[in-house]
């Protein structure tokens, strides 16, 4: 991959800024930007609003872009851009009210950016009982996607947080965080499950040394979520950890969701058996799950359906990203055997399908990547009988596995090239090559799917495959006999990055440790 002539400028500005609030000296930025010039301004910073969980970009795409924070009161978020670190030329746009009923989140929609460039921007909110009191600015960059050519590198995983494994100081955090921005990619992929609303984190855990485990609490973490507090508190326990708040402040992020944002392996409609909860009705508690992702992902909101969450971004003339919500639709976890599609076995529903295939059919792009929150050949069972996932075990498509089967003889038959599966959700890290010919069901182009995580979660696995779509392994990042529930401590975490040269098309695909260190590469050169 060509080096980044913006590399240099891009580490020292994030250097010199930091990621959290009181990142930039107050009344030197106030001075600069022109809001001195009000009389009577107010500089304390005990009377000002403060931004405490810093700032996120996200939904890159053309020419625009998300930028998301939070106040700590009632206030008015303003974004302030520049292609200059120094912040000599500045452009300025005033967001929305940071307001009680969205936690007081924000996001200001960035558009009409220059293509292929870098954009440092600072966030600052304007108390709206005194409008002479302004927040310490907080700084973050992103770059934007190109208009034609140029290498491409970013990068995906899932799972954060879960099964017990929060925030250990003694640790390092999230580290995992750091070892991806260091990478400084274009953009992150967050395959889903940004939390673990059904997963209590402790103050401490044994580990089977006998050493102990030590987490960061907070109240809405002791508990399941059920209220609405609760899941937000979910996501501000993630952004405590100075890893997280660098990592967003850095890289930009296109995000999804999968089961542990609401509870483990729900399905709209299910009423749950759990004594851990008191409300049991599971779209409630969905409802409530998908406003706190909402307010605390930065997110493109859809004006005509404001809790959509399947999106699709064009990254210049190599990239297309698809991603997909294969929770929101589907229809409820059975022995998954029908013999005929229905609203029983949907997974991406009607609606999403036919989005998807319209998008793939249009699109120009040489990749296209699907970001799926699961992995289509895995066999994931929900209790004794049921299946959580497509697969259902060795056979024919059955079940689930007909929407995804209509969906891959789609693609095929349309001779739709260089289609390319990335997920997390399984815990562990693998390559998968899904053959026609090895497979129950044939009518399909040949196609890799790559798999990464955890991020600060604990590692499982591996998982069964079915032959329905005739997937093999060609790469397990874990032992076959990897005891259940391993902590970060022992080092089976894992993320991948994606690089397309610009000159040759070629996309690298490699799966990366909890260090950052390589464990499997692999070229694909593109279908002509």
């Amino acid at each position: 991959m060509k080096s980044n002539p913006l590399k240099l400028n891009r580490r020292q500005f994030l250097l010199n800024s930091a990621m959290t609030s009181g990142g930039i000296i107050a009344t030197n930025f106030l001075a600069k930007s022109g809001f001195a010039q009000a009389p009577g301004i107010i500089t304390s910073d005990k009377e000002r609003p403060s931004i405490p969980y810093g700032v996120a970009s996200g939904d890159i795409d053309g020419n625009r872009a998300v930028i998301w924070s939070r106040s700590d009161r009632p206030a008015q978020m303003i974004v302030e851009y520049s292609l200059d670190e120094s912040f000599r030329s500045v452009q300025r746009i005033k967001g929305a009210n940071a307001l009680e009923i969205s936690d007081y989140t924000a996001r200001v929609y960035l558009r009409n950016l220059p293509s292929q460039q870098q954009i440092f921007y600072r966030v600052i909110f304007q108390d709206l009982a005194d409008k002479r009191k302004y927040s310490v600015p907080v700084a973050g960059t992103f770059r934007t996607a190109p208009a034609y050519r140029r290498d491409i590198l970013f990068a995906w995983s899932g799972d954060t947080a879960g099964q017990g494994w929060g925030i250990n100081p003694d640790f390092g955090g999230m580290k995992i965080y750091e070892s991806i921005r260091k990478l400084n990619p274009d953009f992150f992929i967050h395959s889903g499950d940004n939390i673990y609303a059904d997963g209590p984190i402790q103050a401490e855990v044994k580990l089977d040394d006998g050493s102990i485990w030590k987490n960061i609490t907070t109240e809405e973490k002791s508990k399941v979520a059920e209220t609405l507090k609760e899941y937000r508190g979910n996501y501000i326990y993630n952004l405590l950890d100075e890893n997280v708040r660098r990592f967003n402040a850095q890289v930009p992020q296109l995000v999804q969701w999968d089961d542990h944002e609401v509870t483990n392996n729900w399905y709209p409609g299910e009423i749950l058996d759990d004594n851990r909860y008191t409300v049991k009705d599971v779209s409630l508690l969905a409802e409530r799950g998908n406003q706190a992702f909402l307010e605390y992902v930065p997110i493109r909101l859809d004006n005509n359906d404001p809790t959509r969450i399947y999106r699709s971004f064009k990254h210049g003339q190599l990239l297309e990203i698809f991603m997909l919500d294969e929770r929101s639709y589907r229809g409820p976890n059975t022995t998954n055997r029908q013999t005929e599609q229905s609203q029983e076995t949907a997974f991406l529903g009607n609606t999403q399908v036919r989005w998807l295939k319209n998008q793939l059919r249009k699109s120009t792009a040489t990749w296209k990547v699907i970001a799926s929150d699961m992995p289509i050949g895995l066999v994931v069972p929900d209790g004794s009988t049921n299946f959580e996932n497509l697969a259902n075990g060795d056979g024919p498509a059955l079940g689930r596995e007909l929407e995804i089967a209509d969906l891959l003889q789609f693609i095929n038959r349309n001779n739709i090239k260089n289609v390319v599966w990335l997920t997390a959700d399984v815990h562990y890290a693998a390559a998968h090559y899904y053959d026609p010919n090895k497979a129950q069901f044939q009518d399909f182009k040949p196609f890799w799917e790559f798999v990464a995580g955890p991020l600060n979660s604990g590692t499982f696995g591996p998982n069964k495959l079915d032959n329905t779509f005739g997937p093999e392994v060609k790469f397990l990042a874990i032992p076959p006999d990897l005891k259940a529930n391993r902590p970060p401590s022992e080092g089976f975490q894992f993320f991948g990055t994606v690089k397309i040269d610009s000159n040759t098309e070629v996309m690298t695909v490699a799966l990366l440790n909890l260090e950052g260190e390589t464990l499997y590469s692999l070229d694909l050169p593109p279908e002509k």
